[in-house]
């Protein structure tokens, strides 16, 4: 598949010249991993300390952050006339899958934003499922249909090694150790933020974000989903290498777009310790055994030639979703919140199955997707309301039903309360 659809990029050349090395010259492979808890299988034993593994990441972040900032994919939010992403942002972000705007979200808006967040992390509960939090109160969220929070044990890889999620995310990171640390779980991930944040909602309507989206999957785009990744200072957890995309891998129309792209909404400096990591240009490689990456490269999993998505509070970056991505155990004293929400193509979406978290028995059809990208014609509207000196976007899905998609009570029971048991993954 790799070879049909496109050129290897850097790292997969790289990485599968060293796994053949590896099996010609016979050395072991790596160590089996032992399981834990039920929630955190294949969990790898590990001797390193979270200050050595600080240390450890010091001269892999810096060749990272070199290589990050020799891409030219990092620059203000630019529209043309037409109201869509300049043709350099466009090629930029083609070429090497993700882009950095700079400085979209202004100081007022991020304030209101981490105000609310910071309300939602006091008001976690004290583990998945919990229904009180750390000072004995109803924990937040118990209303909604799906919970609001996931919890993990501090610099804990999840997900890695399991089968969570498809299996789409096959090797494990390194998970120093906690000693000295408190042992209770930390908030990984928040989900909801149209309808826990009135921040985000407002967030949701953004009229250059949409716009964004419109250049990049037509006028005609379709929502995915949103989650808010919170890497604590010092015991943030890690989220191992893989690629979004579930569905279209075989699909005899795949593109390097078909998967669609995230939106990352930076509420504070984001240092590259803390960050995201992406390997430049992957999303045009198929479908990637990541495995195999990882076991070329020694086991570790500093994969060559990735690279930070570094930021400034008030950034946003873009990443297409079949980029190769990641993020390491948090070690450092950086604190990264990242409000996270995508779009699709419809014609990526329209007819496709379920997946990743709901089943393949439900076929996501006209009926389903108008249902869901009702919330983004009431986040327009809600963030219209809140700043009527910004530009109002018009999404063309919706033209002409903007009466019936004001924000309200009646709208928000109706439409925005639950409305992500409507998302459309693929």
């Amino acid at each position: 598949m790799l070879a049909a659809r496109s050129p290897l990029c850097t790292i997969l050349n790289l990485c599968l010249k060293e796994l053949k090395e590896l099996k010609r010259s016979n050395q072991p492979q790596r160590p089996k991993t032992k399981t834990y808890d039920k929630d955190e299988r294949s969990k790898p034993m590990t001797t390193l300390t979270a200050q050595q593994h600080a240390e450890e990441m010091t001269d892999y972040v810096a060749a990272g952050i070199d290589r990050a900032n020799s891409l030219g994919n990092r620059g203000p939010l630019k529209l043309g006339a037409d109201g869509k992403l300049t043709p350099d942002i466009l090629a930029a972000y083609e070429r090497t899958g993700f882009y950095i705007f700079e400085q979209v979200i202004d100081e007022q808006e991020l304030t209101l934003l981490r105000d609310e967040v910071d309300t939602l992390i006091d008001r976690a509960p004290v583990d998945n499922y919990a229904t009180t939090d750390r000072k004995g109160r109803p924990a937040f969220g118990q209303e909604f249909a799906r919970p609001v929070y996931t919890l993990v044990r501090p610099l804990a890889d999840p997900w890695g090694g399991t089968d969570a999620l498809n299996g789409r995310h096959p090797t494990k990171m390194q998970q120093p150790s906690t000693e000295n640390q408190p042992a209770d779980r930390v908030v990984f991930l928040m989900f909801g933020m149209c309808q826990t944040m009135s921040s985000g909602l407002r967030l949701y309507g953004h009229h250059d974000l949409l716009a964004v989206a419109a250049s990049i999957n037509g006028d005609d785009f379709v929502p995915y989903n949103d989650a808010t990744f919170i890497k604590q200072p010092g015991r943030g957890g890690s989220v191992s290498w893989h690629q979004d995309g579930v569905t279209h891998w075989d699909n005899p129309d795949w593109d390097p777009g078909i998967h669609g792209f995230n939106f990352q909404v930076q509420l504070y400096d984001t240092s590259a310790r803390s960050c995201l990591w992406v390997a430049p240009g992957s999303h045009k490689a198929g479908k990637i055994d990541i495995k195999a990456l990882v076991d070329a490269n020694g086991g570790s999993d500093k994969l060559p030639d990735a690279v930070p998505l570094h930021c400034r509070a008030g950034d946003v970056t873009i990443v297409n979703r079949q980029a190769l991505h990641g993020s390491f155990a948090n070690t450092s004293p950086d604190l990264r919140i990242s409000l996270t929400f995508g779009f699709h193509r419809r014609s990526s979406v329209l007819g496709a199955a379920g997946a990743l978290s709901e089943s393949e028995a439900v076929v996501y059809d006209e009926e389903r997707i108008l249902k869901r990208s009702e919330v983004v014609g009431v986040a327009i509207d809600a963030r219209a309301n809140f700043y009527p000196e910004q530009p109002r976007y018009s999404y063309q899905p919706l033209a002409g039903r903007e009466d019936s998609l004001r924000f309200n009570d009646d709208n928000w029971q109706r439409i925005i309360k639950d409305y992500n048991l409507n998302d459309l993954s693929i």
